[in-house]
């Protein structure tokens, strides 16, 4: 499933059209199913190809929706069909309710096994001030903040912070909204820009001296397995949208990191993975400034799920996808062997006892 209601359907697509052909040529029956920005569910083959996106009018997808007995489509006279049953969903929405423990909750209530994270990881994790709370119990160090709700807060965040200091959407990703700001003149503004976009905003202190670390996890057979770690670099003073999907920036990778820090970074990323029961590929974002590490963010539906993080390429990134699909299918199994108990209260009800006089 990709696409959503949200600011990444586009970058959405990307990495939903990458993961059902990486499937398809490992030999996985694949059904792609994509949610629009105004929240329609879509099925069909024509949907594997991201080309076939430039026009939606031609996309020749069928109307669905998922339900424990699997996908269903409308035929042409508009009655329902099932399509098939469902063996899991993996999840490639970024940002909105995709990502933001939406799509979790929906396969949850219908017992789908699910090879992405969960409800609360990914509600929390999609909320930076969240996270931030978070990150504090859990005795990880991130940059000092202040969380914006409206321009009458920012006074407090500039007495805190000072200036520069950088404002971030507070529910938003791939960059968007993010501006590193000089003055209370730029302040406002940003932070006016980002509400417009969002509900809240996260003021972050700016460290001049920085780097950009990530590093991606996931489970396989019970056991979290990290990535190396990757130096992503801006073409300015931040990675922008335009450094990470249209060439603007770099990376090096593994990053040219001490083996100190590298190792501090996997440990922290291996801590916060299995304290909040983490399922599926998650990337965790770092800035490194002088001796200290800061834990920035935790993207649950990482840009091209991290495949060039977790693999040497597509044909290899299969193995990875396998893995978190069949953790997925064997929690599922466990799940079922649950007890549901009945405490038979219902039968000591008066049978009136509901009924309004």
């Amino acid at each position: 499933m990709f696409g959503g209601v949200s600011n990444e359907n586009e970058i959405s697509i990307i990495t939903g059209t990458m993961a059902i052909n990486v499937l398809k040529k490992g030999g996985r029956s694949v059904l792609p199913v994509f949610i629009t920005v105004d929240g329609k569910f879509l099925c069909g083959e024509r949907l594997a190809d991201v080309n076939n996106f430039k026009d939606e009018a031609k996309l020749n997808a069928s109307p669905a929706c998922l339900c424990s007995e699997g996908v269903w489509v409308c035929n042409n006279n508009g009655k329902p069909k099932r399509l098939c049953k469902i063996g899991c969903v993996l999840n490639c929405c970024h940002g909105g309710l995709g990502e933001g423990g939406g799509l979790s909750g929906l396969c949850k209530l219908y017992n789908i096994p699910f090879a992405s994270a969960g409800v609360f990881e990914s509600s929390l994790c999609i909320n930076k001030y969240y996270s931030k709370l978070i990150f504090k119990a859990l005795n990880v160090n991130s940059a000092p903040y202040v969380l914006v709700r409206s321009t009458e807060d920012i006074p407090k965040a500039i007495k805190k912070l000072g200036f520069p200091l950088i404002v971030k959407p507070r529910n938003l990703g791939s960059s968007i909204g993010v501006v590193k700001v000089q003055s209370q003149e730029e302040f406002l503004l940003a932070v006016e820009s980002a509400l417009a976009l969002d509900d809240g905003v996260i003021c972050e202190r700016y460290f001049a001296e920085r780097k950009e670390i990530n590093c991606a996890a996931y489970l396989k057979e019970g056991e979290v397995i990290t990535s190396n770690c990757e130096e992503v670099k801006s073409g300015g003073e931040l990675l922008s949208y335009e450094d990470k999907y249209e060439g603007g920036g770099t990376s090096v990778y593994p990053a040219e990191i001490s083996k100190e820090q590298s190792n501090e970074i996997k440990s922290v990323t291996k801590k916060v993975y299995s304290a909040l029961e983490m399922r599926g590929i998650v990337r965790f974002d770092y800035i490194i400034s002088g001796e200290k590490i800061y834990l920035s963010e935790i993207n649950t539906v990482p840009g091209s799920l991290s495949y060039y993080l977790l693999s040497g390429g597509f044909a290899d990134f299969y193995s990875v996808l396998n893995a978190v699909i069949n953790q997925a299918k064997l929690e599922k199994a466990q799940n079922d062997k649950k007890m549901v108990i009945k405490t038979g209260i219902l039968n000591n009800f008066r049978s009136n006892a509901c009924k309004i006089k």
